[in-house]
């Protein structure tokens, strides 16, 4: 064997970084109470020593990592720029100004039914579950808390809402990207995850109606809604003309504006609200925009609502998304992935088991991969070939991928996306998670879809039935 040969690692050597990751993630979180941002560095540290001693090169690796870390550059600006609209928008008194309306129109028992469905039409609107997060969804949260809505549930509800529209919205980038890497067509793409999507929002929203008949009476009076719009009129210039800034990042959304330069001008006009409306100068404005607004009014839930955003408030995201992006980057380049895949893949032998390894490697490389897009590529290139094989129409892997691997990124802490959603909400993938019900039910219907047959498209002439037979060809 000549001394620079790659080999194939074995099933139990590609699971030692993973098991080595969730049980470092375990002891980090669970028993230190730490950051997942040092487990996560450590268990790079893992794959890169298990990688070396199968012959990789650290080239090799290092060009992997920065693969990686490319791959997540798009959000990592995206949540520069959303970190300075946060900061401009509460300076310019945008998002106070949504939050003293909203407190006037909802109420408690259907604010989480309504938060729901708000997100849903704005991220429709502009296919990115991020950019409506990052927009309506804070306005959102800072509403909830002042009608003592618990936070986690209404982050659970913005989610469910904004992740509807990402998964079908034919301006989304993943909706793009599932048939893309598939091999399906993209209007049939969408019409297919219907089945699975609309089913789990009905479920979803049902449910946020019930929390919201039970719940409707804690947390909250009228007086305390009262004092929190008084106080608010009291530090902010509140006029509905400062919803124009937010209505016009929306209408960009809508033309199809891409979002890093709709959210940039949405960050500006906030510094031009701040000037304008608030009086600031525009050195506090600029002050807002890099370190976030800061307001010291001595009541804890306005302090709580009004100090935030900043690009410095994004850092501790952005680097939990370098370190698990590199953690992917290695664990990708050195076949780890592949070889577990192709173990899974011997389990499965009928339509029903096949798509549930789907489900499965799509959720595992949400956890293991640290993104969203990788959930949606891994599973698609791997199993494109299989599900032709077995004569499945390649929108089922499609809409599969999306229904495990859209659904489920914000779920996990140190996904882009969950790390992203904690940055944006302010509460944590772990608190708001069994709240977030879209995503837990999607992946659900996908399954049972998959051993009933339901809405399960072959290819002419092909049933599953005789898949026994196709498999032995």
């Amino acid at each position: 064997m000549k001394a620079n040969e790659v080999r194939k690692p074995s099933l139990f050597v590609a699971l030692i970084p993973i098991l080595f990751m969730i049980i470092s993630l375990v002891i980090g979180i669970g028993f230190l109470e730490a950051d997942p941002h040092i487990p996560l560095f450590l268990s790079a540290v893992v794959a890169v020593i298990t990688a070396l001693s199968l012959g990789h090169s650290w080239k090799s690796l290092e060009k992997g990592i920065i693969k990686g870390v490319t791959l997540s550059m798009q959000a990592v600006l995206i949540l520069v720029i959303i970190g300075m609209i946060i900061g401009t928008w509460l300076a310019g008194g945008i998002v106070p100004t949504m939050i003293y309306y909203g407190l006037e129109i909802l109420s408690p028992g259907i604010f989480l039914f309504a938060a729901c469905l708000i997100c849903c039409i704005v991220s429709i609107a502009s296919g990115n579950a991020w950019t409506a997060a990052g927009t309506i969804g804070i306005a959102l949260m800072g509403v909830g808390e002042g009608l003592g809505v618990n936070s986690a549930m209404v982050a659970g509800a913005v989610i469910s809402g904004v992740y509807f529209g990402d998964k079908i919205s034919p301006l989304s980038e993943t909706t793009n990207l599932a048939p893309g890497v598939a091999g399906s067509e993209l209007f049939e793409h969408i019409k297919h995850m219907l089945y699975t999507t609309v089913p789990a929002l009905i479920i979803s929203l049902i449910l946020y109606l019930i929390i919201g008949f039970f719940f409707q009476g804690e947390g909250t009076n009228i007086s305390q809604v009262v004092m929190l719009q008084e106080n608010l009129a009291e530090l902010y210039n509140i006029t509905p003309w400062l919803l124009i800034v937010p209505a016009i990042v929306i209408a960009m959304m809508v033309m199809k504006v891409p979002s890093m330069p709709a959210l940039a001008i949405g960050s500006i006009l906030g510094v031009v609200a701040a000037i304008t409306a608030q009086g600031l100068s525009l050195s506090d404005a600029i002050t807002a925009m890099h370190y976030g607004y800061s307001a010291s009014t001595g009541i804890e839930i306005l302090d709580s609502l009004l100090n935030n955003g900043g690009i410095e408030a994004m850092m501790w995201t952005i680097s939990l998304i370098l370190i698990a992006m590199s953690f992917g980057g290695i664990l990708e380049t050195a076949g780890f992935f592949r070889v577990i895949v192709e173990s899974l893949m011997k389990l499965a032998k009928s339509t029903g088991s096949l798509i549930t390894t789907t489900v499965g490697t799509s959720i595992a490389s949400n956890i293991i991969g640290c993104d969203q897009y990788l959930s949606i590529i891994i599973p698609a290139r791997m199993y494109a070939e299989e599900y032709k094989k077995r004569g499945l129409k390649l929108k089922n892997l499609s809409r599969t991928v999306e229904d495990a691997g859209t659904m489920t990124s914000p779920l996990v802490p140190w996904n882009t996306c969950g790390a992203f959603m904690y940055a944006t909400l302010g509460v944590s993938a772990l608190a708001y998670a069994p709240f977030a019900f879209l995503c837990l039910l999607s992946p659900i219907f996908a399954i049972i879809y998959a051993w009933t047959g339901f809405s399960i498209e072959y290819e002419e002439n092909v049933t599953d039935s005789n898949m026994q037979k196709i498999q032995t060809v």
